[in-house]
């Protein structure tokens, strides 16, 4: 089967990674750079090995190219883009309109176009149809299914082949199509009734864990204040066998999910006349994080952070990730530099962000522990400066949330 993946990033190589082992991939992507390094079977993401990369493209199973002409004879088109936020926090769908434009002018026969990309119910019918359509030179009848994205970049006991896929189509033709592709390398397919139920089941997966983050965040502030320990209050409350589902504080939420989905879900509401106060105020809480970090950090320090130099440790969004997609980490350099700090920050894994390289661990009179990466030794982290304050509870004898 000839297999087009729109997007080579987190999710696109993934799921080329995944379906290469049975299908002829093309790998579309814009960015010529990672192109170039994909068909040399060097791999730009953890989840990817080079050498699985390079076996695909020995086996004529795998090409990336930026050329959308390539993708012309697919009889299966994913799409693997992003769909991020707007400056003001309303969902970007460009992403998707530059692939509806990709495909719609490139297809050159009738094909099965899977979206896989995170958006608002109703985005494959309403949009990815019609958009795929506008620009099709000619009356094709594709077929049309979405199966979101489940990819947690770093895992290794969950991936494509056992994590539970859910899938529908527009009609029953896709759907069925649809499964047969998936049943390649899936093990685990659910069929829902419809593409809004499969893409609002992906929306609130995301929005539960944001609902959740900031209570725990919030209750961490409230912990504080209180004078007892955040971290042994949730342990404590974690022996209750039923009931409860432990989540920990930290300085917000990062990547490409958990900060976004939930303003999705929100727009789509709001178009619907149905308020949604309380996915707004869960976004609301964790993007005060970094704020009320920076503020304990400074009336710990004399009630200022002017001229003093204070390192960020950790700016990924998550552990062992290079993935800097909505770090919080930004946010605190931000309020730090609004407070006048002079700001470093160092982290082994990611080494080149905003242009510039990582700084070497310590040398600060401040150190804000934002992630924590295996690779860290958290005993030079608690050496790395006379104050240093952790986000992550994993630092023994730092001055913690």
């Amino acid at each position: 089967m000839k297999v087009a993946i729109i997007g080579q990033g987190y999710v696109g190589l993934t799921i080329s990674a995944f379906a290469s082992k049975h299908h002829q991939v093309i790998g579309f992507d814009n960015n010529s750079e990672n192109v170039s390094r994909l068909n040399q079977g060097i791999s730009h993401i953890e989840g990817v090995d080079s050498k699985d990369l390079a076996s695909a493209i020995a086996a004529g199973n795998y090409r990336a190219t930026t050329n959308a002409s390539d993708i012309s004879e697919a009889e299966i088109v994913v799409i693997a883009v992003p769909t991020p936020l707007t400056k003001d926090r309303k969902p970007d769908l460009s992403f998707i309109e530059s692939a509806c434009k990709t495909i719609g002018s490139s297809l050159k026969k009738p094909a099965l176009i899977i979206n896989e990309s995170t958006s608002f119910p109703g985005t494959l019918r309403h949009y990815i149809k019609p958009g795929v359509e506008k620009y099709s030179a000619a009356k094709i009848e594709h077929l049309y299914a979405i199966s979101p994205e489940r990819v947690d970049p770093g895992r290794v006991d969950w991936n494509q082949k056992n994590t539970p896929r859910l899938f529908a189509g527009l009609t029953k033709q896709a759907s069925d199509r649809t499964r047969s592709f998936y049943s390649t390398f899936c093990d685990n397919l659910v069929e829902v009734s419809s593409p809004e139920v499969a893409e609002a089941a992906k929306l609130f997966e995301n929005t539960f864990r944001q609902v959740n983050i900031a209570l725990v965040n919030e209750f961490a502030e409230i912990a504080h204040a209180l004078g007892i320990s955040v971290h042994e209050t949730l342990d404590a409350a974690n022996t209750k066998p039923y009931g409860f589902m432990k989540f920990s504080p930290s300085a917000g939420v990062g990547g490409h999910c958990i900060p976004v989905d939930p303003s999705y879900l929100a727009h789509v509401a709001a178009e619907m006349g149905v308020p949604a106060t309380f996915i707004q105020r869960a976004n609301e809480v964790n993007l005060e994080m970094p704020k009320y970090i920076v503020e304990r950090v400074a009336a710990d320090n004399g009630g200022t952070l002017k001229g003093k130099r204070v390192q960020v440790i950790g700016v990924s969004y998550k552990p062992d990730v290079a993935d800097v997609r909505e770090t919080p980490a930004e946010l605190v350099i931000d309020e730090l530099n609004s407070q006048g700090a002079i700001t470093s920050w160092h982290d082994p894994i990611v080494k080149n962000w905003h242009g510039q390289e990582s700084s070497a661990l310590g040398g600060s009179e401040i150190a804000i522990v934002v992630t924590l990466h295996s690779a860290m030794d958290k005993s030079a982290v608690l050496k790395s400066a006379p104050y240093v304050f952790d986000t992550t509870g994993k630092v023994d004898g730092a001055i913690g949330l």
